[in-house]
């Protein structure tokens, strides 16, 4: 073997060096900080059970927080949104700037896909808007802008058409699979029935207790929920059937009802609130209220 052939086999390739940041990117950090405000308090009254300032029941913003939608693989949607601005945080401490800038811009890219999608359905499939949610996305639409706008020069000679089509491709086929998941039906409750549960059904029917809702109101949903497989039982009456941006059924216009899901017990309106089966029975004087604790 020749001494140049050595010396070549010998010789260490070089390094190759990578341009890195000065420091944080605050810019980046500030944005995602208001991010991480916003959706933490939506993930904490979540996962609490509590409300949600300025949403009142059977509002516009409560009709979003309570939809399916908001949740997302059993848990708060916000919280999904809390962890995305959590990574967008830490981000911008990475010093390298290739890579800085590569994560920042495909976790930025993803939020805004997402936050389009729900917005799209609150708007078109619930008839609702969410400030809380709106705000959100115009803090997501802002970190891609301006990550968009500190593309590093390196990276000047990457195409735009196909760093989007790469990324756009995965978020649409996500999303996708995410919303045929959501629009997939709901089972209906089967039997067998709880015998307490089926009594305290027939009883509010024969006390002439009525409950006022709409197929598509959240709440009322969740008011079925209690009563498992005897729901049918129940003294219901739709009031939504047309969706949420058409006129309500004449019946319950001519009982003024105007929040979902409203109970007349009684007499007398209880409305935009789940009551528990003990509230309904002890209301009721069902004799085996003290079954419900």
């Amino acid at each position: 073997m020749s001494r140049k052939s050595k010396a070549r086999r010998g010789a260490k390739s070089p390094s190759i060096s990578h341009a890195l940041r000065p420091g944080p990117n605050w810019p980046l950090l500030a944005v995602s900080s208001l991010g991480i405000v916003l959706t933490g308090y939506l993930a904490w009254t979540a996962l609490t059970g509590g409300a949600v300032q300025g949403c009142s029941a059977g509002g516009g913003c409560d009709v979003v927080l309570t939809s399916r939608w908001a949740t997302l693989l059993g848990l708060p949607t916000s919280l999904w949104g809390l962890l995305g601005y959590t990574a967008l945080a830490g981000i911008a401490f990475v010093r390298r700037a290739d890579q800085h800038w590569s994560y920042a811009w495909t976790v930025a890219f993803f939020g805004v896909c997402y936050s389009v999608y729900l917005t799209a359905i609150s708007l078109t499939v619930l008839g609702s808007a969410c400030p809380y949610c709106l705000t959100s996305l115009a803090l997501m639409t802002g970190t891609l802008a301006l990550v968009t706008m500190q593309r590093p020069p390196e990276l000047a000679h990457r195409s735009w058409a196909g760093l989007a089509a790469g990324r756009g491709a995965l978020a649409a086929v996500v999303i996708l699979a995410l919303h045929a998941n959501y629009v997939a039906p709901q089972p209906e409750p089967i039997g067998p029935e709880d015998p307490m549960t089926r009594a305290l059904a027939e009883h509010l029917k024969e006390e002439g207790v009525l409950f006022y809702g709409a197929s598509w109101c959240p709440h009322c949903q969740e008011q079925k929920r209690l009563f498992g497989a005897s729901a049918s039982r129940l003294p219901y009456i739709e009031c939504g059937a047309a969706g949420p941006n058409a006129p309500q059924a004449p019946s319950c216009s001519a009982a003024g009802v105007q929040t979902y899901p409203t109970w007349i017990i009684n007499g007398r309106a209880t409305v935009g609130q789940v009551l528990s089966l003990a509230e309904l029975a002890n209301a009721t004087a069902f004799p085996e209220a003290a079954s419900f604790k």
